[in-house]
């Protein structure tokens, strides 16, 4: 394994954010006994059928923290973030084993409404899927469908505000959603959901679409966001991973003797931790562009 400043050495060649820059931002993170837990997993693993896509994964979520979930495709990252707020129950051969506790409450409970598990923790997929509505009726949506009512002007213009889009639709709002730019309309999509005021963010390759300026735009938003949201993302962009995460999650391919392919944890840590001194040669090879 490379030494630590090697390693410091090629991070900064790779993602092009200073070491002190990182560590800073490591500062400033509460210890991990005063961090709040959002999500408790154990022991998780996913099937389709017969067979795992993922296997085995424990890791906890915390409060106010934008984690990424990294590693080449195919690992099952994309699997692993819609067991947050139980999308996997939409396909009909998915069966989740082990334990998401959220809160401390088991997610998959059977008390449990996946509904309000949906306003609870809202997601940003991959493309921007804004309704063929207006600007406004896409906001208001979820408000409407959920009785959400009162106030309803105001509770669209703090999405839009929160989103960083008011100031650039505000005179536009009866328009057409589907006019907007691929960037603005992803901030359209980041305000539908904080409109019902869920507790977490979830967002799946939210930019990979998008060209640098909106994914800069993005990135930003996260950065802001965190201060009232917990946000989870799914990204093959490293660099994005390294400017945007408090923790990275580095999920990896383990092959069968049958050619079948699972998802497996290699590591989880601190972003700085992970890319300038991982514990694992797996995951020092993937963020140095060895594997992957």
């Amino acid at each position: 394994m490379v030494t630590v400043p090697e390693a410091e050495t090629e991070f900064v060649k790779i993602t092009g954010v200073r070491n002190d820059a990182l560590a800073e931002r490591e500062r400033r993170l509460p210890p991990p006994a005063e961090r709040d837990v959002v999500f408790g997993v154990s022991g998780l693993t996913v099937r389709y059928g017969d067979h795992p896509a993922l296997a085995g994964v424990d890791l906890d979520i915390y409060k106010n923290f934008v984690t990424a979930f990294i590693g080449p495709s195919g690992c099952g990252k994309s699997t692993f973030i819609r067991c947050f707020n139980r999308m996997n129950d939409l396909i009909p051969s998915a069966i989740v084993e082990g334990s998401v506790q959220y809160h401390g409450e088991d997610l998959y409970g059977a008390t449990v409404d996946p509904v309000e598990v949906r306003k609870r923790i809202g997601m940003v997929f991959q493309k921007p899927n804004p309704f063929p509505k207006s600007i406004y009726d896409n906001v208001a949506f979820g408000p409407r469908v959920l009785g959400m009512t009162d106030s309803l002007d105001e509770r669209v213009e703090r999405a839009l505000n929160q989103a960083a889009l008011w100031d650039e639709v505000s005179g536009r709002l009866k328009e057409s959603a589907l006019s907007l730019s691929g960037g603005q309309q992803q901030r359209l999509c980041i305000a539908r959901c904080l409109a019902v005021e869920p507790d977490v963010l979830l967002m799946d390759e939210p930019a990979s679409a998008l060209d640098p300026i909106s994914t800069t735009r993005i990135e930003d938003l996260m950065h802001e966001l965190k201060r009232d949201y917990t946000i989870v993302i799914v990204t093959h962009n490293m660099q994005q991973a390294a400017r945007v995460a408090d923790m990275t999650a580095f999920f990896s391919v383990k092959v069968s003797e049958d050619g079948r392919r699972t998802g497996v944890l290699v590591e989880y840590d601190s972003t700085p931790k992970i890319f300038t001194n991982p514990g694992d040669k797996r995951t020092e090879d993937y963020v140095t562009g060895r594997f992957g």
